[in-house]
Order: C-alpha cells, then sequence, then structure tokens
C-alpha cells in the first residue's frame, strides 16, 4: 500500500495542479483522459492490497442516464471504493476530509461538491451546486452522494438528506454489503476508532464486498416537486432490496437524546417534534436568521405577555393549520390556549446558531431581562432554561446558587456568560439539529400544503 501511494500521489498532483478547490468549470478533457484511467487502477490495486474482495452486481448508468448515484447503507471510510468501481464520479464531502494528508489530494481529483458545516448557507450552496452541475449541459463527472449523511451499523437506513433529490433529476441507487463473518468495517460515531477499524480489516486475510448497481430511478411529476417524497422513495426501494427497514430518526435525533441523557433530562423533552413539526411547516432554515432580530423585537415588546395560536401564526407568517398547531401545543405547557413567544424565539436561536455559544446566551438574556438594568433573577434564569431544553419543571435553584453565588439574587450578563462559556452544554444541547436534514425549503411567507 506504502509502494502504491509513491505512484498514486503524482497523478493526483497532476489531476489537481493549478485547480481550485471549488472549480466553475469541469476539468479539461487531457487532464481526466491522462489521470483518471491510471487513478483508477492504481486506487484498485490499493483496495486489493488492503485485502478487499469485491463483487459488482448490476450495470453502472452513465452520466446522460442518471446524472447522480446515491450509495448507501454508508458504514465506513472503506466505502470510498464505491466511488473507484464507479470511475472516480464527484463525491460530496465534507471541506475538512480535502485536508487529510493523501486522501484529501485523491478527494480533490474527482472535482468534488465540498460541504463547510460551520457556513450557515452551506446546505444551500450545495444543493445550488449540485443542480448547477446537473443542468449545466458541461462535462461534469456523475455526482456520488451518501444521502445518509452519516456511518450507520446498516441496520435501518436512516432519513436521506435532500441534495441528491432537490434537482428532480433520475437517480441510480447503489447498495453496498459487507458479507463478512466478522465485521470490521463498520466505524460510526461510537464505538471503535477510524484507527483501530483500519487496523482489525488490514489484520483480515481478506474482506467482502458487494456493490449492487440497481436500476435507474426516475421520478414522477409529484416527486420533482417535493424532494422529500423523492427522497423516502428512493429509501424505501433501496431497503427493500436490503431487507432492512427505514427509520425517520437521524444521527442528531440519537446524538441529542444521548445528549440529554448526560445532563439528566427526560426524554419526554419534546426535542424530536420540533425538528419534526418544523419540517410539516415546511420552515425555510436557510433564511431563518434573518428572522430572528425581528422575531426578537416581537418577544421584547410582548415583555414576557402570553400570546394565542392567532398571533402565533402571524408573527410567523404562516396561516393556521394542523402542524402549526402541534407547534404551538409543544410551548403551551400548562394547555391554556397561550405561549411565551420568548422560548420559541430561544428555540430558534440555539437551533440557528448552535455553535456560537455567546450569542445564543446572548439572545436568551436579553428576553428575559425584562426591565433592561442588566440583571437576571433565578425565576427568569429558570425560564431560560426551561425554554432552551424544553423542559416544564426544571428546578435550578442550585444552578442559580452556582452562578451568583450565595450571597446575591441577581445575575449579570457579564457572570451569566463566563458560566455558559465555561460549561457550553447548556447552551449546545440542541448543537445537533444544525443540519435539521434540509427538508424541502419553502419561503416562511408561502402557504402551507396540509
Amino acid at each position: 500500500m506504502v509502494l502504491l501511494s509513491l505512484f498514486i500521489w503524482p497523478m493526483v498532483t497532476l489531476a489537481t495542479i493549478c485547480r481550485p478547490a471549488k472549480p466553475a468549470l469541469p476539468a479539461s478533457n487531457w487532464r481526466r483522459k491522462l489521470t483518471q484511467p491510471v487513478l483508477k487502477i492504481l486506487l484498485q490495486a490499493m483496495f486489493f492490497s488492503a485485502g478487499f474482495v469485491v463483487k459488482v452486481k448490476g450495470k453502472k448508468a452513465r452520466r446522460t442516464e442518471a446524472p447522480i448515484l446515491v450509495v448507501a447503507p454508508h458504514t465506513s471510510f472503506f466505502d470510498a471504493i464505491v466511488c473507484v468501481v464507479a470511475g472516480l464520479p464527484s463525491v460530496v464531502t465534507a471541506t475538512e476530509n480535502t485536508r487529510i494528508r493523501g486522501v484529501g489530494k485523491v478527494l480533490l481529483s474527482t472535482q468534488p461538491v465540498l460541504v463547510t458545516r460551520d457556513d450557515p448557507n452551506s446546505r444551500k450552496n450545495t444543493r445550488n451546486e449540485i443542480l448547477r452541475r446537473v443542468a449545466s449541459g458541461k462535462k461534469w463527472p456523475q455526482i456520488l452522494i451518501f444521502p445518509e449523511g452519516v456511518c450507520t451499523n446498516r441496520s435501518c437506513l436512516v432519513t436521506f438528506k435532500l441534495g441528491a433529490f432537490t434537482p428532480g433529476v433520475p437517480v441510480q441507487p447503489v447498495l453496498l454489503r459487507y458479507p463478512n463473518t466478522l465485521d470490521t468495517v463498520t466505524c460510526t460515531w461510537q464505538g471503535l476508532s477510524r484507527l483501530q477499524v483500519f487496523l482489525l480489516t488490514l489484520c483480515q486475510l481478506f474482506t467482502r464486498v458487494t456493490i449492487e448497481f440497481m436500476p435507474i430511478y426516475t421520478p414522477n411529476n409529484d416527486e420533482k416537486e417535493d424532494p422529500i417524497l423523492f427522497a423516502n422513495t428512493v429509501r424505501i426501494n433501496m431497503a427493500n432490496a436490503l431487507g432492512v427497514p427505514v427509520t425517520d430518526h437521524t444521527y442528531e435525533d440519537c446524538k441529542l437524546m444521548v445528549s440529554a441523557g448526560h445532563l439528566q433530562l427526560p426524554m419526554e423533552a419534546g426535542l424530536v417534534e420540533f425538528t419534526k413539526i418544523s419540517h410539516k411547516l415546511k420552515l425555510d432554515w436557510d433564511n431563518i436568521h434573518q428572522c430572528l432580530d425581528e422575531y426578537a423585537a416581537i418577544a421584547v415588546a410582548s415583555e414576557g405577555g402570553k400570546i394565542g395560536i392567532e398571533e402565533f401564526a402571524r408573527f410567523l407568517k404562516l396561516p393556521i393549520s394542523k402542524p402549526l398547531r402541534q407547534l404551538f401545543a409543544l410551548f403551551d405547557r400548562n394547555k391554556d390556549g397561550s405561549i411565551d413567544f420568548r422560548e420559541y424565539v430561544i428555540g430558534l436561536t440555539v437551533l440557528c446558531n448552535p455553535d456560537n455559544t455567546e450569542q445564543i446566551l446572548r439572545m436568551s438574556f436579553k428576553l428575559f431581562d425584562l426591565d433592561k438594568d442588566g440583571f437576571i433573577t433565578k425565576e427568569e434564569l429558570t425560564s431560560i432554561l426551561r425554554a432552551a431544553f424544553g423542559v416544564p419543571h426544571l428546578d435550578a435553584s442550585k444552578l442559580f446558587r452556582e452562578i451568583a453565588g450565595q450571597n446575591t439574587e441577581y445575575i449579570s450578563f457579564k457572570t451569566f456568560k463566563k458560566f455558559g462559556l465555561k460549561h457550553p452544554a447548556y447552551a449546545k444541547l440542541f448543537s445537533c439539529y444544525l443540519d435539521l436534514q434540509a427538508a424541502h425549503v419553502c419561503s416562511l411567507s408561502q402557504a402551507i400544503k396540509v
């Protein structure tokens, strides 16, 4: 493998030299014809030397037949073998992966679609880039996507992300199987580390993998208009072929529940429901940042007052519908038909800015500092935490004393911020919700289809 890497390095260097990481045009013909066939052979030899025995079923479609390949289940970094078998199509991958020594250059040689996770517009930009390449008419490679967006243990297919389905073009589903007696390839967010998986797989005499190219799936008119329907149809077809169930849970849901457990919060906090209902409402999460200041101004103006379903709908510029009533009910703690709009704004703030602890704390403090004197009381702190965690009966007395000290009944923003930054779990419970499956986005002002 080390010997082969000495030959791979100059080829990927030739394929990427003088090429930007996010190219506006496809690579020139001479570059592709000179580097791609050689790279494919070298990478096949690399996997063979690692002990992989590959069996291919079906026939890969041409780009003109299916511009996008969707691969599932996604189990391991070893799944890159499907890229080699498919002829090195452009992969959708995180920008940080291109900075991995050795691997990064190989990824860049495929003219990848890069996802920048810390960019709030990343999902929108990724979808736009996929759509641009598919509709350009230029000689871009096929695009290969792992629509689950995370490695799983192959026991089911989780919710597909919508990047592959938003363009509304034919896709070719590709199935990955590892029919080995001893599973050493699975590398999920819990369990063995990447290094352990790599070494254990190399210790096997051989590792079998089956790659099946399913028939091309062409969306009907309804599926072209609704990427969620398109994605679910393809997912069900792939799950049936694999003989596994589907689940609407996501990596984010599972991680959230683990985080809630670590904080000793009840699992019935309603956090997952918040996101699921937001999907039904088709909230535009790409533009929701622009509404936060407006919502915050409304919440501050209410001075902690309660609002009913009619005002809630008017503030969100949405018609009163069943999903909206369900969302309203999540915040109607005592079922009296009214909610504190500040709690909803804090929820949105955390969802939209999961990695910006200071901004979350500042917004929360602002909404509950009703007299604008720069201090909050124990009752106001409790309201903030109840709003952020979705826990109606949270007792924050001990926490208040830990932050404020024994001899004061008020907390300044400086003290609150210092504690929050020192204990970011309190402000980042929702952090795993940044990637909200990118449900088919519509403007907040558009009518909702119930």
